[in-house]
């Protein structure tokens, strides 16, 4: 009898991350795939989600659901509210009780202190605002409910070639207009999401192949590219890479108020899941490139 290939299950599956973990699957061929996003699969509903477990063998979930919206979760907080917190809740419920293992996507804003160095998985966590609050309630839901077998990670400024990003952003103003100010006092580290897709794709390889201790397939995980930037020297990058003659002027996070605080220092050390599951993270500026290269 031919053996069952193990299923990874993708949640929010039309995002930016989601959409680039459907770009890579044929990369990781040995596995069978499961792409839902909420209208095949609503994460908020636990019923919803414990039906989908017994119907399907799930060994592997990836969630890459979230609300995203910052600003907009001010006024939206019961919807940030079940997206960001009850759905991860729902999810690492079912993964405990099907024994899959959850690997749940989260966000540097979780941590907003006046620290200058970058953080690591244990620093001090003061959310700002209700996406911030709502996704690390989210967290600690899925290290809660599933202990041993649930991974988090945290990452930051995330862009690709799919959906709403700052890169998209700055393409679309920068045909458009010939300056712009941007804020140059945030400082953190742009991330490729098809290299975050091709981290975790690879993460659940290693663990499938057993290449890595068990004791690892759990707790707090942070990943982003290398290296250290603004976001005006992020867009800076932009306009010199495509050759665009815009002319950009740094201003202040004060001089460009918005309904949620941005954190000021976001810059996550990496050193953890590179030695844990020995990976190699390019740096921004080469993913960047890559980025801009199929836009």
């Amino acid at each position: 009898m031919k053996k069952r290939r193990p299923t990874i299950l993708v949640t929010g599956s039309k995002g930016q991350v989601g959409m680039e973990l459907q770009t890579l699957a044929n990369h990781f061929p040995d596995f069978d795939y499961i792409f839902v996003d909420i209208d095949e699969l609503d994460i908020t509903n636990p019923a919803a989600v414990n039906s989908f477990f017994k119907k399907n063998s799930v060994d592997y979930c990836i969630n890459c659901a979230a609300y995203t919206a910052v600003d907009t979760a001010e006024t939206e907080t019961n919807l940030a509210w079940k997206v960001n917190t009850i759905g991860p809740e729902n999810l690492s419920v079912a993964c405990a009780a099907n024994n899959s293992l959850l690997l749940h996507i989260s966000t540097d804003y979780v941590y907003h202190t006046q620290q200058t160095k970058p953080y690591i998985e244990t620093d001090f966590t003061n959310p700002q605002g209700t996406y911030a609050r709502t996704k690390l309630n989210g967290d600690e839901a899925v290290l809660k409910n599933h202990p041993g077998r649930a991974l988090v990670l945290r990452t930051s400024w995330i862009y690709s070639s799919f959906g709403n990003n700052f890169v998209k952003t700055m393409l679309r103003l920068g045909a458009e207009k010939e300056e712009l100010s941007v804020i140059y006092d945030q400082i953190g580290t742009p991330t490729y999401a098809r290299d975050l897709a091709q981290v975790l794709l690879g993460i659940v390889k290693k663990i499938e192949n057993q290449e890595v201790d068990k004791k690892f397939f759990t707790g707090v995980y942070h990943f982003s590219n290398e290296g250290v930037t603004s976001w005006y020297d992020f867009a800076v990058a932009i306009f010199d890479i495509k050759k665009m003659p815009v002319k950009v002027h740094p201003i202040e996070t004060r001089d460009y108020p918005t309904p949620a605080k941005r954190p000021p220092y976001s810059v996550l050390n990496k050193a953890k899941i590179k030695n844990n599951f020995g990976i190699q993270i390019a740096h921004w500026q080469q993913s960047l490139r890559e980025c801009l290269e199929l836009l």
